[in-house]
Formats: structure tokens, sequence, C-alpha cells
């Protein structure tokens, strides 16, 4: 197993939030670390199944992913190590053949495992870059050498290889990278890319020379994502090129060729790159060396950065410093970037070290976000997939909570993630055991006959609240169904912990508890002490109305208007009950019967209801009194007499008969003369009316308003008459004017109705004579009433004529015995035999 360990790596400044790592980071060891103890790495490739570098002393060294060496035709042989540092290295697609390059002039093209195709070229003079035929192909056909000219060899007829100057150089070729039909390399100058199909070059892109320095001084990194997209990474400038065919336009002229390379985007970087790699659409991957030295002028850390462009602006979207070991004594050559692109797996080359950068995974995203205590974050991610399941975060997280004292925070996220799993629902509800702190975990513990709970967990909730929040208590126990927790043991714990500053919400506790256990007397009891109105919903909800025969006062105490509702539901409690116990309450029994008589009039209880008025509201009595006929007159008349109520006597006497009794009190004690009027009118009484004169002419001042009363009643005469010669009478003038006026206005009214009554009369005579005298109209299919024939004919009219009768019927005037109509008749002798 390779010795791998995690490097170190930071993001932002210490006064920064930490932010979230793009990469994980692995030090391949196991046989690199010896070789590395002895060597340092100059050059490397990256291949899918094995990763190959040269080394300063001129070595290439096959390993795996890993670091363990793999056996290979580089393993012994001194032809297949140079004298001095190896420059580059090139690896074809199928991994079977490798070529390297030095300063000492040779390149060695080498079969890993075959010797069939293997060559050693020399060239005297310092060869900087090699390339492998990217095709894949059998062996190796094809390679290409750079120097100061280039060169491709390729096998001819004879196998023999045969060289083919590509194209001449500015200087030398510094590095090349070769995909089908394109080869990219970099000169003094710039960067040009060659069309071995038209076998020409499709133009140089120059580049900026730096400051201070010069091009050849930096290494070039060229890299092909795809086959017609190139990367360039040089000194602290990106280019990326497509390769695209010219349009119409710009292949009208013969001389140039058919490929055109477009710069789409190009932009600069705060360190020198040392190597680049594609991650995402617009996203790449670039290794660095910061420009900046430490404070002893040492480089600092290389970077691992991801940039995201557009157009030709770029945005840093995470960057890594990396612990490389010996990274102060190394510049930006020294360093190199391989990736194995499918796999989004980058290696990070040093010369005493090889670090592997991976894109951080789910789960290792998630591990991050939790040891940074970024559990929403992680929770999110973990619904996306991955090992660890999106319950464990969410426990790891209410852990968290616990700990920080978010007790409400970590109740919510109960009841967000836990569902109906009663286990894990009772686990975590312990843990709120341990901080005490169960009320904050009240509000969402599962109450559903889905996810019912054991009924301990409920009970240690309500013990909690008993002890430390009696109002929360109590709302637990309106919100809560009782068959959660076992009633009678809460029951015992409030006497236990009863406490008088408390009294009155744990008396409302114990009146619902003993509701929910089916005891309503002593839930009623309860309320009743408390002086609380729920007492009526008890009562309603659990039809207790046999139970409260003997609470009927207090209820009527607690809330006379609630308590009426009830107890004037006479389907539900009968009246007798109620009055039976309103007898010690005569005010009481006044409420219930006035309130009961506008809802449901009981007979039974009219007298009674006569004295109540009598006593507590007489404005009620005389009404009472005209519309019942189910009380004792008499009683009522005594009542009213002890009492001294006139007018309601007034009515009594006059309905017993005893008018000129009435009419007495009206007079002398009432003395309301408007009123004895009224009396008399509505009695008729010529007695009355004698009384009514008689009593007027002893008192002067009301004989005038007896004389504008009686008239249509009376003959005035027989208050005149009674008038004394010489007895002063105030306005008699006056009203003897306005009865005159009266009478002679009655007279003309007569006569006007007369006349109008004449004037219809003839009207209706007039029209009845003009309806009678009117045609009338005969049809064809219309026969005599006689003798059944048709009245008329086409051709020939009766000779007689028609007699036709106001009743309707028709004759011939031949078929008439006399002037009568004989159907007429019939009916009339039908009617008088019956």
């Amino acid at each position: 197993m390779a010795d791998t360990m995690p490097i170190s790596s930071d993001s932002g400044t210490e006064e920064e939030e930490e932010v979230e790592p793009k990469f994980k980071y692995q030090r391949i060891g196991n046989d690199l670390k010896n070789i590395l103890n002895k060597d340092i790495i100059t050059c490397s490739a990256v291949h899918s199944k094995f990763l190959i570098f040269g080394t300063l002393q001129g070595r290439v060294y096959l390993l795996d992913h890993q670091g363990n060496a793999v056996e290979s035709n580089l393993s012994s042989g001194s032809h297949h190590t140079h004298k001095v540092a190896v420059n580059h290295i090139d690896v074809d697609p199928k991994g079977e053949y490798v070529a390297t390059c030095s300063d000492d002039g040779r390149v060695n093209i080498t079969g890993l495992f075959s010797c069939e195709n293997n060559h050693s070229l020399s060239y005297g003079k310092h060869i900087k870059s090699v390339a492998l035929d990217p095709e894949v192909k059998s062996g190796v056909r094809r390679f290409i050498v750079g120097d100061n000219k280039l060169t491709l060899y390729e096998r001819n007829l004879l196998q023999r290889l045969k060289p083919s100057e590509l194209c001449a150089v500015e200087g030398s070729v510094l590095s090349i990278c070769w995909q089908g039909n394109f080869v990219a390399w970099a000169s003094h100058l710039g960067v040009r890319v060659y069309d071995l199909s038209e076998k020409c070059s499709l133009g140089l892109m120059k580049w900026e020379v730096p400051q201070d320095s010069r091009l050849e001084n930096f290494r070039c990194h060229l890299r092909w994502p795809n086959a017609t997209t190139l990367l360039i990474g040089w000194v602290d400038t990106i280019r990326i090129c497509v390769i695209r065919k010219r349009n119409v336009i710009e292949a009208s002229s013969s001389n140039l060729p058919g490929f055109i390379v477009d710069p789409v985007s190009t932009f600069q970087t705060s360190f020198n790159i040392c190597g680049l790699a594609p991650l995402a659409v617009n996203q790449l991957v670039v290794l660095g060396c910061r420009k900046e030295k430490s404070a002893d002028k040492k480089p600092l850390r290389p970077v691992l950065c991801v940039i995201e462009y557009k157009n030709n602006t770029c945005e840093e979207i995470c960057t890594d410093s990396l612990s490389l070991r010996g990274f102060e004594e190394y510049t930006v050559n020294h360093y190199s970037l391989g990736c194995i692109i499918e796999e989004n797996r980058y290696f990070i080359i040093a010369p005493k070290d090889i670090v592997v950068a991976s894109l951080i995974e789910t789960d290792d995203r998630v591990e991050w976000l939790i040891k940074h205590n970024k559990f929403e974050e992680a929770m999110e991610i973990s619904t996306r997939g991955g090992s660890l399941p999106l319950l464990s975060v969410a426990r790891l997280y209410i852990n968290h909570l616990l700990t920080l004292k978010k007790y409400e925070d970590a109740a919510k996220l109960c009841l967000r993630v836990l569902g109906n799993n009663k286990a894990l629902w009772e686990e975590e509800v312990f843990k709120f055991v341990k901080c005490q702190q169960l009320r904050c975990v009240s509000a969402y513990l599962p109450t559903s006959e889905d996810c019912k709970l054991d009924p301990h967990v409920y009970e240690m909730v309500l013990y909690e609240f008993l002890k430390f929040d009696v109002n929360g208590f109590l709302n637990l126990i309106k919100e809560w169904p009782p068959h959660l927790y076992d009633g009678k043991a809460v029951i015992n714990a409030i006497h236990d912990y009863f406490r008088k500053e408390d009294a009155n919400v744990m008396l409302e506790s114990l009146a619902l508890l003993y509701s929910y256990q089916g005891n309503y007397e002593s839930a009623l009891r309860m309320y009743l002490k408390l002086q609380n109105k729920d007492v009526f919903e008890l009562i309603r909800r659990f039809e207790l109305y046999d139970v409260i025969s003997k609470l009927i006062i207090p209820l009527i105490e607690l809330d006379r208007e609630g308590a009426f509702k009830i107890l004037l539901d006479t389907s539900k409690i009968k009246p007798e009950v109620v009055v039976h116990q309103l007898e010690q309450n005569q005010e009481y029994l006044y409420w219930y019967l006035d309130a009961l008589e506008k809802t449901d009039s009981y007979g039974a209880f009219h007298q009674k209801l006569v004295v109540l008025y009598a006593k507590y509201d007489r404005s009620k009595l005389l009404p009472f009194l005209r519309r019942s006929n189910d009380y004792v007159m008499q009683e009522a008349l005594a009542i009213c007499k002890r009492e001294g109520f006139h007018p309601e006597m007034v009515y009594l006497l006059g309905r017993m008969g005893s008018v000129v009794e009435a009419l007495n009190i009206i007079i002398h004690s009432i003395k309301d003369i408007e009123m004895a009027i009224e009396f008399c009118k509505e009695h008729n009484d010529d007695d009355l009316w004698n009384k009514l004169i008689d009593e007027s002419t002893q008192q002067p001042e009301i004989v005038t308003k007896v004389l504008d009363g009686i008239v249509d009643y009376v003959n005035p005469e027989l208050v005149v008459s009674k008038i004394k010669l010489g007895q002063k009478i105030p306005h008699l003038q006056e009203s003897l004017v306005k009865m005159l006026w009266h009478y002679n206005l009655q007279e003309k009214v007569t006569k006007l109705a007369h006349q109008i009554q004449l004037t219809d009369y003839f009207d209706t005579h007039s029209e009845v004579v003009t309806m009678q005298r009117r045609g009338r109209h005969v049809s064809y299919d219309q026969a005599c009433s006689a003798c059944c024939r048709p009245l008329i004919t086409n051709d020939t009219m009766p000779k007689n004529g028609l007699t036709v009768f106001n009743c309707g019927h028709i004759y011939h005037e031949a078929c008439l015995t006399d002037n009568r109509c004989g159907q007429c008749l019939d009916w009339d002798t039908i009617l008088a035999e019956s």
C-alpha cells in the first residue's frame, strides 16, 4: 500500500473565514521517497496507468500512482539513462513507449515492456523537447524532436527512421505538444501551431517579454484538452486558443492555410505559471509560483488555483498554498503539473515531492464541513449521495447545537430530520433530558398515531414543565392528546408538586386531567373553584347536564350569560329542575324565567313571573299581563294593589269586568283623563260614559277634554246638558267650535261620498248597457243550443235570424219556444232538484 499522507493547505488569511477546499491532497510515498532522498525530479509525464519522471542524474523512473516502482525496460541498462538531467518526457496514449531528451544531446525512444521499436538518437547539442505521435498505434511510427528546427521522424517501408524538417524555429524549440494533426511548440519569440496535414504553420502568436528577464528563462506550458482547443501558460499569462476552419471570406486568399488559430481568451495571473490543466467549462486548474518573496528573500509556497475565465477576464475561485518539500529552494521552472483529465486528478511535481490533488468528493466535502461546523451545508450535500447518510450528519448537528446550548434550534432540527422514526426520537429526547431542556423539544415531539413515543417520554416532559414552568405544563395538557401519557400518574405528580403561588394554573390542569379521565364532577368543581369559564365548554363537550343540577347557582355566579346559554336549552335540562334550584335565590330565578319567557314560554311559571316582575322589573309586568293567560288574576290584582301598581290594576279590573272600579282608579288615582277616555272607548259601555261625564262635570277643567274625546261615541248634548248654568268651563268655546266643525266636516264627507257612489253607479250601468248592445261574433263551427245544427252555413243564412243570450248560448229564432235560454233553464232545474 502506498505511503500516503494529506498535505497541508490554506485558503485565505487568518482574519477571513476559511473557505471550503476544492481539492484534497495526498503526498506520494513508498519507493518514490527513497528515490528522492538521492536524486531530484527535473521532468515528468502522467499516464492513466502510471507515473514516469526524469531526474537530475539523468535517470528515468516508472512508478504506479501510489509511488511503487514498476518493473520495466527502464529499470536496467545504461542506454536508458542520460548522462545529465532529463529535460522532457513524453508517453504514448497506450502507455507502451516513452520518449526522453536531455542536455547530453540524446533522444531515447524506449519501449517499457518491449525493445522492438527502441531508438536512441544523438544530436550533439541540447535537446529541450520531444513528442510522440498521440494517435493510438502499434509501436512508435512517428515522433517529433525540437532543437533549432522542428523535425518529424517516421518509419519508411524499410522500417528505417526518415527525418523531415517541418519548420525552422526562431531560436530553439522550448516545448512541444502534439494533438492529432496539430503540433504546438514554443520558441524564443512565441508559440506556433503546425498543421501536419497541410504541412504548414498556422501562424506565430508572439508573447510579451517579461520585464528584467527573457522568455526562454520560463517554461512554456502547452496542453490540448481536446482536438481543437489549446491551453498556453507562459510566464504570468494564460491564453485559450481554438483551432477552426477559415470562413468563406477568410479563405478567399489561396495563400492562407485552411485552419486558423483563434485566441478566444487571454488574461494574466497574479503568479508565474508552473502548469495548467482543464477542470470544467471555462475553468482551469493552474499551478503557480508567487512573484513575491518571503521576509528572508526566499520563495513562497507554490499555489494551486482554480480560475474561471470569461472573454479576457478571470476570477480566482479558490487558491491553496501548498507545503511542498524544499519549496523555499525552488523557483517557477522547478515545478510542473500533470493530470488525468478523466479522473480530475492533478499531479503536482516538485524536485523533492509529488503530491496528488483530487477533486474533493461528496464524503470529503461532508467531512470537511462537519469538521468546520457547517452542518447545514453538509446536510444539503449528503442528500446528493455519499456514504454518510443525511440522518447521521443531522444527529451530529443536533449534538453540536446542544453543545452550544442552542436547544431550540436542536429541537427544530429533530422535527426536520427524524420524521416518524420512533427509536431515533426517543434516543434524541434523552439528550435533552441530560441538559434539562425537555421544554425546548416539547413543541416538536410527534403526537400522531404514526409515531407515538413511549408514554414515559411525554411524562418526563410534563414533569419538567411542572417543575420549572407550570404555564407551559398547562398548555401541554391542553394541546397533547390525553392518550399519550398516564393521566393518573400526572394527577399524582400535581398533588406532589402543588404550590400555592401556582394554585390557579395547577387547579386548571387538574380540571382538564379529571375531564380526560371521565371524572367530570371533580373537573367541574375545579373549574368553579377557579372561576374559570371553560367549565361551560366542558359541560357542552361532554354533555354533563345531569351533573350540573346541584351547581346551577355557582354557574350563574361565575358567568350568567354562559350559564343561561346552557340552562335555556330545555332539551338538555328541564326548566323545573332549574326553577327548583333557583327558588333559594329569587333574583337568579327572575333572570332565568325572564330569559326563558323570551325563548320558550312556560305557562306553569307565569304566576311566579308576575311576582318577580312586580319585585324586580315593573316595566315588564303590564306587557306580560296583557300577553299571558296563565296566571290567577285575583292574585295578580292583589299583588298590584299591595304594590300600588294602578295601570296594572286598571288592566286586570278591566279583564275581570270591574270597569267602573277601573275607571275610578284612572280618574282619581292615576288622574289621566285621556287614559279614562281611551278606556271608555275600549269598552264602549254607556254606564262608563255616564260615569265619565258625571265626573267631568264635577271637574270643570276636564270638561273640554271629554268633549274632544267623545266625538263619534257619545252625543255631546249629554255633556253640555249636564253643565250647570253659570259654571266656568275653561276653553269651552274653542272646544264647542272644534266639535261643530268636526260634525260639519263629517256631513260634507258623507254627502260627497254619496255623490261619488251615484256617479259610479250610473257609469257602471252605462257600460253594461253598451256591452249588451254590441254585436256578437258567430262562426261557422258553432251550433244551435236547441237543435244542435250549425248556426250558419256558407250558402244560406237563417231566415228568421239568431238569438244570442248574455249567458253566451245562441239559438235559431225558430228553435226558441219562449224568450228564455233553454240551457240555463236546464241547469236551474238540475240545481233545484239537487
